[in-house]
This record gives structure tokens, sequence and C-alpha cells, in this order.
């Protein structure tokens, strides 16, 4: 099966705002490729969360009745903010996902009902079936997160990493072309230092609460990464924020905005790093580790040396300590906890080790 190099446009075009996406016209055009026949012909609108992206959950009716395999109570995401009109581009990489990629991962996510990208304007919106209807619990630093859950969480990136390990098709799709140095064009040490100098970086250990220094270890990380084998399809950004229970209480993963290949300590070291409290994460880490392991294993890979993914995981921790380094647009005390995890973790893993002063 090959990946398509990016999601190819389909009628109708991709709604420039959130009230042309809650329309019944647009909406039954969006929906026809998937239901045959359907008609929208009501929208009731729910909650609306706006930061970067904009999420809005609403309630559809339809001439003769939702169609079966239709859930009335979908969930739309788009950037339609002023804000959000500057991070447009990202979006086009979790349309890819949803059309090509998450059904063949068997990763747990939301299960999308359309998804396109305009390429003239770089504009894109998803929508998905809204799973707060269905007992789904979203999650961000604040909320109690366990090894056990850990574990589970770690299986589902094990899961999603097996599936693309060392497929050609993976190395060759252009829209999974890594790209963590665009992460530091627009922003790093001053936004760092920004962090560092406030109370947001109060919590990190003063021997990694240098802004130079995490900047440079992670321009090692991307060197590092650039030829690094094996590589495979990686979420990017998994901290716990990214994360949702769904109602039998299992985590899902969302916002794959940051979806990319590369190897797969990206996503382990930051996940382990950024879910659990400081003494959950010295307690487990080695266990979560061998865990994450055995379940590439039993998924037919040859899952790396233990010495060699101990190493793997200090620069996953060191990408994680970077984008939270470099978030200035969360609430303080979300990106407050997440640095003083990854921070710790950090000087645990002693990470500027090898990173001139």
């Amino acid at each position: 099966m090959s990946l398509e190099q990016s999601a190819e446009r389909s009628a109708p075009s991709v709604p420039e705002t959130l009230d042309e996406l809650l329309s019944p016209t647009w909406l039954t055009a969006a929906l026809a490729p998937r239901f045959p026949g359907i008609r929208v012909t009501g929208v009731r609108p729910g909650p609306v969360v706006s930061r970067v992206a904009t999420n809005a959950s609403f309630h559809i009716e339809c001439e003769g009745g939702v169609p079966e395999g239709l859930s009335p109570t979908l969930w739309g995401k788009g950037y339609f903010s002023e804000v959000g009109r500057q991070f447009r581009h990202t979006g086009r990489f979790e349309v890819s996902f949803y059309r090509h990629l998450a059904a063949r991962s068997g990763v747990r996510t939301l299960t999308s009902v359309y998804a396109d990208v305009d390429h003239e304007t770089g504009h894109s919106a998803v929508i998905t079936e809204d799973v707060l209807h269905q007992g789904a619990v979203f999650l961000d630093a604040a909320s109690e997160y366990t090894p056990d859950l850990a574990a589970e969480s770690l299986a589902q990136l094990a899961a999603l990493h097996a599936s693309g390990w060392g497929d050609p098709t993976v190395g060759t799709a252009e829209w999974l072309a890594p790209r963590l140095v665009s992460y530091t064009g627009h922003r790093g040490v001053r936004e760092i230092r920004q962090n560092f100098e406030s109370t947001v970086g109060a919590g990190v250990p003063v021997e990694v609460r240098n802004a130079d220094r995490l900047f440079a270890a992670y321009e090692d990380v991307i060197t590092g990464t650039a030829d690094a084998e094996p590589w495979t399809v990686v979420h990017g950004d998994t901290h716990v924020g990214n994360l949702y229970l769904d109602g039998a209480g299992q985590p899902a993963f969302v916002d794959w905005q940051l979806v990319q290949r590369g190897p797969w300590y990206l996503d382990v070291g930051y996940h382990i790093a950024s879910v659990l409290t400081v003494e959950d994460r010295r307690r487990t880490e080695k266990d979560l580790l061998r865990h994450y392991l055995d379940r590439l294993a039993a998924a037919g890979v040859d899952a790396p040396k233990w010495d060699e993914a101990w190493d793997g995981l200090r620069h996953g921790i060191v990408h994680g300590f970077y984008l939270w380094g470099i978030t200035l647009k969360v609430d303080p005390a979300i990106t407050a906890t997440l640095l003083e995890r990854l921070g710790t973790a950090a000087a645990d893993h002693e990470v500027f080790a090898a990173t001139p002063r």
C-alpha cells in the first residue's frame, strides 16, 4: 500500500470559517463521499474551544435519520481564529495522517469522517466523532496519569511505530519528511530564556535551566536523527495533553500535527517524562521502557537492544523539553508542570553532558 504524497482535494472546498463548517449545506457535501445520499437538515452547535486550532462540537439532524455508522454528535477542527491562521500549514499533516495512516496503524485515536486540505490557502479541516458523548475524558498536565496507563499508551505507540518500522512507503511520503529543524527557525533561545527566567520555569533544576545549552542539545538531537535508523512514523508531540481516556478508560492519542518520520525514541522518551510525576517516572521508567520494547518485539519488530534504547530515551527527553521550552501560548500552569517534569528528567539523564557550555 502506498502513501499519497499529500491529501488530495475533494468537493466541497475546505471551509474558511466555523460558521461555514457548521452549515447544513457544507456538511452535506463534506459527508456525502463517506455516506452517499446523506442530507443534513439541521445543526445544533455545542461547546467551542479555540486556542491555536478551533475545536467545535455539534449535533446534526438528517433527512430520514442519521445514516448507519455515523454518530449524530461530531467534532470539527480547523484554524479559524486570527492566531490559528498563522499555523494553518501544520493542519495538512494531521489531515494526511487521518486519510492515509490512522486505520492502517491500528493506534487508538479519533475516528475521522472528513479530512481535507486546500493546497492553495493551506487551510485544513477535520471532522471526527465526538468521543465526549461516548464517555471520553480529555487530559492535561493536571490530570492523574498512572504508570499502568503509561504502559498502555506506550503499547499504543509501539503499535504505531511497528506499523511503519522501516516501511519504504513511509520513507518516500513527502508529508512525513522529518522537520525537527523547522522548530528552531522562528523560536529558540529567546523563548526558552523567557520561560526559564519566569515563574513558569521555576521548577526546572538549575543544572539544566540554561537556554543556550538546551538549544544546542536540541540541535544535536536534530543532527543525530537526520540519518537515524531504524526510523518509523512518530506522533511527535506525546505529552499528556494530547491524550484522552475513552469510555473504557483506555488512553488514545489526538493532535497529529507533528506526525513525521523519525526514530522511535522521540515519542517514547518525551512520553515517559511528560505523562508521569517525577516520582512515578523515576520509579518506573526502566520497566516502562522494557514494556515498550517487548510490545515492539511482539509486533514482529527487531527491537533496539537495551543499552541503545536507554541512550535513545535521553534524546526523546530533550525533544519534549525543547518543545515546552519554546511554548508561550499555553496556560502557564500547564507549561510549568511539563517543564518541571521534562527538566527534571533531563537533569536525571544528564542530557547536557555532551553539549558544550
